[in-house]
């Protein structure tokens, strides 16, 4: 298979998965209605909107794909209505509609969310749902619309990416390692242990979805092996940037503040903590992967290496100064 389409190829996950692609000699185009965040997808590029279906299927179907990796969303969990993530539902229904009229199709991976399960529910099968935000409903409407999909050709997978972090990431991971930077994460004694996901692994993961062949029909959570308690990792990160260790603070002060930020956030003025972001830093999230990694093997990129690479683009990238 040598023909590959990227929906939301200007993303995080789709900036590095273009490039994967691209590394590997395959004919890609990326459908997105934002710029590439590189340069050099330019050439790569058609501008549409996942929600213009007249505009997306001429664009597919000229392309006529062998594979689909379906990104685009609205990603964000700023929404309150269903309307704020049409891209997450109505789009997913254009791609499985053009999908249909594909020739040479063989395989889509559809892109859900860990966010169709609350931070700390783990789900007794793929089909248990118990989702905490508008955000996480329209990526619950979406895997069911996908596994609504009938008598076609082609093969599907669903990914629920967990907490993917690397080159080319937005909030909230690039608020973390910015925290770590400035020397303000604290070791508050209470933070959770969850699965997190270098982005060089995230890519290669869906790689080996797309040459897998028994995987039709089935979803996967992708993140690496093992978990970490998040304390333990900004000491590795502040560590990587010649800042030493992170310091240590009383429970009721990480507290304090998140409930300072509860308010600044209601006045609309940015904070790097409040109360949600707080539940989510306390609240283990650990998912399970072993179906996964019975597809992928292992990741080829350890921890500390993705930080190093991680740090580098920050210098390069963000202004980053860290010590030689």
């Amino acid at each position: 298979m040598k023909k590959f389409l990227v929906t939301g190829g200007s993303g995080f996950i789709g900036t590095n998965l273009m490039d994967a692609f691209l590394a590997q000699g395959y004919e890609v185009v990326n459908l997105d209605s934002a710029k590439p965040a590189k340069s050099q997808h330019l050439p790569y590029w058609k501008q549409i909107d996942i929600l213009d279906y007249a505009g997306l299927e001429v664009e597919i179907t000229r392309f006529d794909p062998e594979v689909i990796v379906h990104l685009a969303a609205v990603a964000d969990l700023d929404g309150k209505t269903a309307e704020y993530y049409q891209a997450n539902t109505k789009g997913t229904q254009n791609i499985v509609d053009i999908s249909k009229k594909l020739p040479s199709l063989k395989k889509v991976i559809y892109t859900s969310s860990m966010y169709v399960c609350k931070p700390g529910f783990i789900p007794k099968n793929y089909d248990e749902y118990k989702p905490h935000t508008v955000y996480g409903e329209s990526k619950v409407q979406g895997e069911r619309i996908v596994k609504g999909i009938k008598d076609v050709a082609y093969s599907w997978v669903i990914i629920r990416p967990t907490s993917i972090w690397g080159p080319w990431f937005n909030i909230p991971y690039i608020d973390f390692f910015n925290i770590v930077y400035q020397g303000k994460y604290y070791d508050f004694g209470s933070a959770c242990t969850k699965t997190y996901g270098f982005i060089d692994n995230t890519t290669f993961q869906i790689q080996k979805l797309i040459e897998a062949d028994n995987v039709h029909g089935r979803v996967f959570y992708l993140g690496d092996y093992p978990p970490i308690q998040i304390s333990q990792w900004a000491n590795e990160i502040s560590l990587a940037m010649g800042k030493g260790g992170i310091k240590k603070i009383p429970f009721f002060l990480i507290r304090a503040a998140a409930l300072a930020g509860d308010v600044l956030s209601a006045a609309r003025i940015k904070f790097p903590i409040t109360s949600f972001r707080l539940t989510n830093m306390t609240t283990d999230n650990i998912l399970p992967l072993d179906d996964l990694y019975s597809i992928t093997g292992p990741t080829p990129v350890n921890r500390l290496n993705g930080v190093k690479k991680t740090i580098s683009w920050l210098e390069e990238h963000k202004g980053f100064k860290i010590p030689g």
